[in-house]
């Protein structure tokens, strides 16, 4: 059994899930809301010493008919990020519709619970290994 960690990356905040490859079952862990980089990485990197993932599942915005455009490129570099600050193996999932699914709850944000949809939606898209 391995613990996988997803990612919803936005620019103020980043939603966190985690869920594991025997269960194969996402749910929300956190939110993420430091101003600076730095602190976001710190945040990120205690989660990383605490849950040691095998990997990190990234959520990738694309517009609807699947054309990338600035946070596309923004989520890559993110991803990449994880990969080279802490060496943990990082996979990028589709999330157009992942915030769209979810209630939206004024002054409550959703992203821990968007990140949980897109660890699913690599779950459901993957088989175990």
């Amino acid at each position: 059994m391995k613990t996988v960690l997803g990612f919803d990356f936005g620019l103020k905040r980043i939603g966190v899930a985690v869920g594991n490859t025997a269960l194969r079952q996402a749910q929300p862990l956190t939110l993420i809301r430091d101003a600076t980089n730095e602190g976001k990485f710190a945040a990120i990197g205690d989660l990383l010493a605490q849950w040691q993932p095998a990997l990190c599942v990234v959520g990738l915005p694309l517009h609807p008919d699947g054309v990338e455009h600035e946070m596309t490129l923004r989520c890559r570099r993110f991803a990449n990020q994880l990969h080279g600050r802490y060496g943990v193996p990082t996979a990028l999932v589709d999330e157009r519709y992942s915030s769209a699914v979810l209630p939206q709850r004024q002054g409550n944000p959703i992203d821990a619970e968007a990140a949980a949809i897109i660890l699913q939606q690599y779950f459901d898209e993957h088989t175990q290994s």
